[in-house]
């Protein structure tokens, strides 16, 4: 039994066909978490989608209502990348109600983890890059309204820029933002985040980590959220086909786990969105998510002051 709840839906599914985002790989982290003992279906809740109320908090009006009536132009149905579908839509509000449900166990228990959303594009006035609405500022944007936070953070280790979350939260000085992406590769502009981390190409996992390690430092330095939104990524990975880094199945691993660690020191509870992968081959994808699970795991035992069991890599993963 995990230390913490996993927010999952089967709606999550964006029924997508054959597309480069492999969408099921969301009941495949929830099948793969059972079968290999990670959690049990106790550990799992199910969101309610997000209320168009708190969608409104972070997207505009004649968006939203584009969105739900089906009547986005070509050129902005075409900006998403994504097919329109009334599926798609159900599955956008799921994913930021689970966004939600995610940061409100986080402040309750210190962890959780919503095994989608993550879909760090989606501006307030459109979307693109396979994200329709943004799951992480509609969450943040709720908790802020409620009083339940007034300084979140978000850190952002996707292998492309988070440019709808540097967007939104722009001037915002009570949110930080921390992107830590390849330089060159989408989006093509690229509004500046609190901390951009502007990587080359082809970086791999020890320059990763150590340039990661430094910035973690300066931010939690800089800012003391009361609360941590890790948009988790699966495609710095080095067989990614939407990536140009190279760091391994064990680096991104390593990755999490220091980004857990900074945030366990400084007593920030988490909520993990796993956002964007496309290996080659989705079990990559998939280990790659659970490992991110594992190193919350582990973390969050380290904070609870109980012994963690050795690290097995997860099912399907490279050796």
């Amino acid at each position: 039994m995990l230390p913490f709840k996993l927010i999952y839906h089967e709606g999550y599914d964006l029924n997508l066909g054959a597309h480069v985002f492999p969408s099921q790989k969301y009941r495949l982290i929830h099948e793969r978490l059972l079968a290999d003992g990670v959690a049990t279906p106790d550990d799992f809740l199910a969101p309610e989608p997000a209320t168009d109320e708190d969608v409104l908090r972070v997207h505009t009006k004649d968006y939203v209502h584009k969105l739900k009536t089906g009547t986005l132009s070509r050129e902005e149905e075409a900006q998403l990348e994504v097919p329109y579908s009334p599926e798609l839509i159900r599955a956008c509000w799921l994913a930021a109600g689970g966004s939600i449900l995610a940061g409100r166990r986080a402040l309750a228990d210190g962890w959780a983890a919503n095994i989608g959303g993550g879909f760090h594009h989606a501006c307030p006035d459109h979307g693109e890059g396979f994200c329709v609405i943004h799951d992480v500022a509609i969450a943040i944007r709720r908790f802020q309204s409620d009083g339940a936070i007034e300084r979140a953070m978000v850190v952002d280790t996707d292998v492309h820029q988070g440019n709808g979350t540097a967007a939104i939260f722009s001037g915002d000085s009570n949110v930080f933002t921390l992107s830590i992406h390849q330089e060159h590769n989408y989006p093509p502009a690229k509004p500046p985040s609190t901390m951009d981390i502007n990587l080359p190409d082809g970086i791999g996992d020890d320059d990763y980590l150590a340039i990661l390690e430094k910035h973690l430092h300066q931010a939690f330095h800089d800012f003391a959220p009361q609360l941590l939104f890790c948009v988790a990524g699966a495609d710095p990975y080095r067989e990614d086909q939407l990536g140009g880094l190279a760091l391994t199945i064990e680096g991104l691993a390593r990755r999490d786990a220091l980004v857990f660690d900074y945030a366990r020191r400084n007593v920030t509870p988490v909520a993990i969105a796993l956002a964007g992968g496309y290996a080659r081959r989705v079990a990559d994808t998939v280990s790659i998510h659970v490992g991110t699970i594992l190193a919350a795991r582990d973390a969050a035992r380290h904070a609870a002051g109980t012994p963690t069991a050795p690290r097995r890599a997860p099912s399907g993963s490279l050796p």
